[in-house]
């Protein structure tokens, strides 16, 4: 869903590899603790996984699913995702919305996009409506939650952003200090110290651009920035090109003025909402993030850039 790279001189520690279907790079400012550091991202990201995975049968979110219609005592990790989904619904006046996980499915987006057939199946596809995230019933004090029979879930435009901020916080408890960036598919969460200069992140369309290649580079001090772009996860169904960017009011692929918003905030979670966001709303979405004080940087499906509130220093890639 978000796509940035990084330049290959950020730090002198780092480490990549694969999961939740997408890259994962760790960065951090202390060489000596790398792999204690990689070790804790692992296991979050492993847990994370089992947690609220939508293309596991056997992931928490999966069996919540299975057995709506009834109340479920959910664990702290799937609240903690659950709330911030429903966080980013309100804050967003439902353009983010965890309840397009239906309709998603009968598009096309059925499974691990890794594993998805880029020329499509043949045949035609179904419109599903959305039902909204207010037919979710959940008490964060009680971790309590029901979803209504049918109701499926899908926690793509907050969930990697959590996963990034929790891997972050997680590999710097490991480290006892130091300075911690990880990127999982471009979605950037940062936390402690910032090297010397703050931290060079290249933003790109594609996730899997060469940290060499052509874009915009960024410096961030601490938080966080993500990326949502129309241009990456497409697919084939029923001879239409699709992408997994929905608008909830429709139940399609977002049609705006946007082919790819990045937004830099406290939080990955925040900024992958935002920056999703974005592109559902359109021509509505440059007043919507100065509104909330949310450096953007918008570019049209032309190449054309518009940067809001304030997009930070930008130096040349």
């Amino acid at each position: 869903m978000s796509t940035c790279d990084l330049t290959p001189t950020t730090v002198p520690a780092s480490a990549a590899w694969r999961a939740l279907g997408t890259t994962v790079h760790l960065l951090v400012t202390d060489p000596g603790r790398l792999e204690v550091a990689r070790r804790a991202v692992v296991g979050v990201l492993a847990e994370v996984d089992m947690t609220y995975s939508r293309f596991r049968a056997d992931s928490e979110l999966a069996v919540l699913v299975t057995d709506a219609g009834r109340d479920h005592l959910v664990s702290p990790l799937l609240a903690r995702a659950l709330g911030t989904a429903l966080h980013a619904a309100r804050a967003t006046d439902g353009a983010v919305d965890p309840t397009i996980g239906r309709a998603l499915r009968l598009l096309g987006y059925d499974d691990d996009f890794a594993r998805l057939p880029r020329d499509g199946t043949p045949g035609p596809f179904t419109v599903a409506s959305v039902p909204g995230w207010q037919a979710i019933r959940f008490d964060p004090a009680t971790r309590h939650v029901r979803i209504p029979a049918g109701v499926e879930l899908d926690l793509g435009a907050t969930g990697k952003g959590l996963a990034a901020d929790l891997a972050a916080e997680t590999a710097l408890d490991a480290m006892d200090g130091a300075g911690v960036l990880v990127s999982l598919g471009g979605d950037v969460a940062t936390d402690g110290q910032p090297p010397v200069g703050g931290w060079r992140v290249l933003l790109a369309d594609d996730h899997g651009a060469t940290p060499d290649g052509p874009g915009e580079v960024v410096r961030l001090d601490g938080g966080a920035v993500a990326t949502s772009s129309t241009t990456v996860r497409r697919w084939k169904r029923g001879g239409v090109v699709r992408h997994h960017l929905l608008d909830p009011a429709t139940g399609l692929p977002a049609a705006g003025s946007w082919r790819t918003a990045t937004v830099v905030a406290a939080t990955c979670a925040d900024a992958n909402a935002a920056a999703t966001a974005s592109i559902v709303m359109g021509d509505r979405a440059p007043a919507w993030l100065a509104r909330h004080g949310l450096a953007a940087r918008l570019v049209t499906h032309d190449g054309s850039v518009l940067r809001v509130a304030g997009w930070p220093e930008t130096v040349a890639a």
